[in-house]
């Protein structure tokens, strides 16, 4: 078994270990709080997706070193998207982009989340390869991930 196939399977397992299932928010405080944990960890994987669109377009110098920094930090953020969701806030008027198919979808969700996972773990190994082809194709992956998960569960 490869590297590749070793850091998918172990990411796809801790995503279907941490996979539970949705809770409601008690109070407006409670899905506040939930809410604003949720921005959070989604502002960071916009903040560490961020340069790597930049080196994917040729707005910045490709750099494998920070691809391959932030694919891991994005690997390591996807795995806590479970978590950090599965408070439904959608009973409450919180200020979200996030949609309520997050919670009435919870299988679909799922696999967006694996999805982001994979592809950041095959960004990591594109990444220690250093062959800028690759880098820009993996890139394209996890950029694709990101956007498929926001055209299902993400308000415009």
């Amino acid at each position: 078994m490869n590297y590749l196939t070793k850091v998918i399977l172990t990411a796809s397992a801790i995503i279907t270990a941490t996979s539970v299932l949705a809770e409601g928010a008690k109070s407006l405080d409670h899905a506040e709080k939930a809410t604003d944990n949720r921005k959070a960890v989604f502002s960071l994987l916009g903040s560490n997706m961020g340069p790597l669109g930049a080196m994917a377009k040729g707005k910045i110098p490709l750099d494998a070193k920070v691809v391959e920094k932030n694919a891991l930090r994005i690997n390591q953020l996807s795995m806590m998207i479970a978590d950090y969701t599965k408070t439904d806030t959608s009973a409450f008027k919180v200020k979200t982009a996030a949609l309520d198919k997050i919670w009435q979808q919870p299988e679909a969700f799922t696999k967006r989340i694996n999805a982001l996972s994979k592809a950041s773990a095959h960004l990591q190994v594109a990444a220690k390869s250093g062959d800028e082809s690759e880098i820009k194709k993996a890139i394209s992956g996890v950029g694709k991930s990101c956007g498929g998960c926001h055209d299902d569960f993400k308000a415009d």
